[in-house]
């Protein structure tokens, strides 16, 4: 099986995006995604039950340093998406990525070298580049 990477995605999506080829298409459909990725959590929890949200106060404790803090931390989330849950999840989020990447090609911003640049800069500033 032949690599997988994010400039034949982006080629991929260059040459089968057409009907909404506009920037303002684009902008709105990249919203109309991200709420569907909302949606289908939502859903998980609501519809199908195969996890919970539990949210509340990050229980953090006053004498720990800053590079301790990811170990009290969490989510929120408790149990696992169930097959039906992940294949929705990973959909929606698919189709949010494709229009990231139609973002990307209307403004020329090749998405390995803007990817590439961005884990430098988190490898660089590491947990304290994210505050």
């Amino acid at each position: 099986m032949e690599q997988f990477s994010f400039n034949q995605f982006q080629d991929q999506v260059d040459e089968v995006l057409i009907r909404h080829k506009s920037i303002l298409d684009i902008l709105s459909k990249l919203q109309e995604s991200s709420a569907k990725v909302n949606r289908a959590v939502a859903k998980s929890v609501t519809h199908c039950g195969c996890i919970q949200i539990h949210s509340q106060k990050q229980g953090i404790p006053e004498d720990i340093s800053y590079s301790e803090l990811k170990n009290y931390m969490s989510n929120h989330v408790e149990g696992y998406l169930c097959d039906i849950c992940k294949e929705k999840i990973e959909e929606e989020i698919s189709t949010t990525i494709f229009y990231i990447t139609a973002l990307c090609n209307s403004f020329n911003i090749n998405i390995d070298d803007m990817l590439e640049n961005y884990a430098s800069q988190v490898k660089a500033l590491g947990k304290y580049g994210l505050l």
